[in-house]
């Protein structure tokens, strides 16, 4: 089995003399030893975050994605406790916000922190941003909606910005999950404030969700650490259902009988709720979270969850980033998410104590139509239109580009965010602007095409979800697979495990095909153009393609019709 952590740079260039640009001098082992230990009471860091802090600290750019629980959170605290200045820490979660404060708050001796969110007031702000003028505090921590305000990143390029941090760096890759358009403004951000060194980190993040991260934060030779996102201790299974009633019995059913507390994910807020109801009526203290709940009632979920006051949250993908308590001893989903990416993120909020959980699908192949409904996402070319001739005055602000156009300012920002996609539209600290050259109609046709073409990956990353649903492979070989990981044998904890179809043997032949291709490898199909081989089986490949998504192709097709040839120039730098 691989294990251990996997560092590599995604392009060959000789690093920049960033340290000397910034004023830094390289830190030794010792004295990044002793920041950890004096001031967060850590007696040991691995090898992987020492050299992910050493590379900060000398001013490169890092992407770190490790699994929950690996110390991403060290790594940036110590960064940037042996930085001078001030750093900048993105966190698309109030709540997330807050953990990170208070684990500062525990530490034995560590920096100042700040947040600068909705939910504290006008006059706390205020103290806070004294207390940053002052030379204070050390950390300031910011959603990136308040980034998108031009006034916050004047008074931060006011100070000595010396580190920016991305946490959930997945958020700013369509290709990925939970994408939030206001990471968009993260280049531009960093150019305002004179080009720190960017941390970025995330827990999961395929191949190609890793060449987005890098190239929408404008990284510069980064340095990427790809670590293993294996949870051995979570038994994985899938359970499937011929009717809806019997899917929801077996739900209730296997959460009666395991240990709690646990997390139910639902596709939709009418299920979270019907599934709540249902788990109390038997004596479970469980609750439902979604994004319509009054952000009251959610933030008290969250207190409750944390305090062990509940036995069950019964939550759609709403309730996710930022939950970071470690005795969950089970994620169960009644419903499949809309990918993989999404899916090993959720379950991986199970055990982040290192103790035994569980991590159950239940699936009906029918209830994938709800997911491809979802994937279906048609922008209306009026629409586009409107907001295009709003446009054609120059730069303009989000609301009064609604106002103009006659659209909400969350429409303006998904139209937006398709046309940055394009290359029709540049998106700025202060609003949007047209690039020269582009009329309306062929503003509209790219924007049009590009649904198309994210439609077809939405629609891919489903059929993947399948393929994990219905694999009599060992189950945590396919997941890992998915994120270029490989396993030398069945894990042994899953449930094909457990019934032996992980077991069969692939034919010798199959195997030396399979030998031919590596993860990562960059490949082109005669119909599909230029791809990544993601995952190597026994007898197919698994390839993500820029415009069609992911693809399985079998091996014994591939050598007959020679379909698949390797790309010989090396990484082409192309993007979905």
């Amino acid at each position: 089995m691989s294990r251990g952590f996997e560092s590599h740079t995604l392009r060959t260039t000789p690093a920049p003399a960033a340290a000397a640009s910034h004023g830094v001098t390289p830190m030794s082992s010792d004295d990044i030893a002793r920041v950890a230990r004096d001031y967060f009471g850590l007696d040991r860091l691995r090898p992987e975050q020492r050299e992910a802090i050493e590379a900060a600290v000398a001013g490169r750019d890092v992407l770190v994605v490790w699994a929950t629980g690996s110390g991403k959170s060290a790594v940036y605290q110590i960064a940037a406790a042996l930085r001078p200045g001030l750093a900048a820490i993105v966190s698309p979660l109030i709540a997330l916000q807050e953990d990170q404060l208070a684990r500062l708050e525990e530490a034995p001796d560590a920096p100042v922190g700040v947040a600068m969110n909705s939910a504290r007031g006008a006059a706390a702000q205020r103290k806070a941003w004294e207390r940053v003028a002052a030379g204070e505090v050390e950390y300031v921590l910011l959603a990136p909606e308040q980034l998108a305000k031009p006034d916050v990143v004047d008074r931060l390029a006011e100070q000595q910005v010396s580190l920016l941090v991305v946490d959930e760096a997945h958020c700013i890759a369509s290709w990925g999950h939970d994408f939030r358009p206001d990471y968009l403004l993260l280049d531009a951000v960093a150019e305002r404030l004179g080009r720190p060194p960017v941390l970025a980190l995330t827990a999961t993040a395929s191949t190609p969700v890793r060449e987005e991260i890098v190239e929408r934060l404008g990284m510069r030779d980064p340095l990427v650490l790809a670590g293993d996102v294996d949870r051995p201790n979570i038994a994985l299974a899938v359970r499937r259902h011929a009717t809806d009633a019997d899917k929801r019995a077996a739900v209730l059913d296997e959460i009666a009988a395991l240990p709690t507390p646990g997390l139910l994910y639902a596709a939709t807020r009418r299920g979270a709720e019907e599934y709540a109801a249902e788990l109390s009526d038997r004596g479970l203290r469980a609750v439902a979270y979604h994004a319509g709940l009054p952000a009251r009632e959610r933030a008290d979920v969250h207190t409750r969850f944390h305090a062990d006051d509940l036995d069950v949250v019964v939550a759609t993908s709403a309730f996710g980033m930022g939950i970071d308590k470690p005795n969950v001893r089970f994620v169960l989903h009644a419903d499949a998410p809309e990918s993989v990416d999404a899916y090993a993120q959720e379950m991986g909020r199970a055990g982040r104590d290192g103790e035994p959980a569980h991590a159950t699908l239940h699936y009906r192949p029918e209830d994938l139509a709800l997911r491809r409904y979802f994937a279906t996402k048609h922008p209306d070319a009026g629409e586009l239109r409107a907001l295009v001739r709003a446009l054609q005055g120059g730069v303009a602000k989000r609301s009064d580009l609604a106002e103009a156009a006659g659209m909400s300012p969350r429409r303006v920002t998904a139209l937006l965010t398709l046309m940055a996609d394009t290359a029709s539209v540049r998106l700025t600290r202060d609003g949007a602007a047209l690039r020269p050259g582009l009329d309306v109609e062929q503003i509209v046709a790219a924007a049009m095409e590009r649904t198309e073409d994210r439609e077809r990956i939405d629609r891919s990353r489903i059929e993947m979800m399948r393929g994990y649903a219905e694999t009599r492979r060992c189950r945590r070989h396919v997941l890992l697979g998915y994120f270029g990981q490989s396993l030398d044998e069945p894990c042994g904890n899953c449930d094909t495990c457990a019934d032996g179809s992980a077991y069969e043997e692939p034919g010798a032949q199959a195997d030396a095909a399979a030998g031919e291709y590596a993860v990562d490898e960059r490949v082109v199909h005669e119909q599909w153009g230029e791809g990544t081989v993601m995952a190597v089986e026994d007898d197919r490949i698994t390839v993500f393609f820029e415009s069609h998504g992911y693809r399985q192709l079998s091996l014994a097709l591939i050598a007959e019709n020679e379909l698949v040839q390797p790309v010989l120039t090396g990484f082409s730098g192309a993007r979905p």
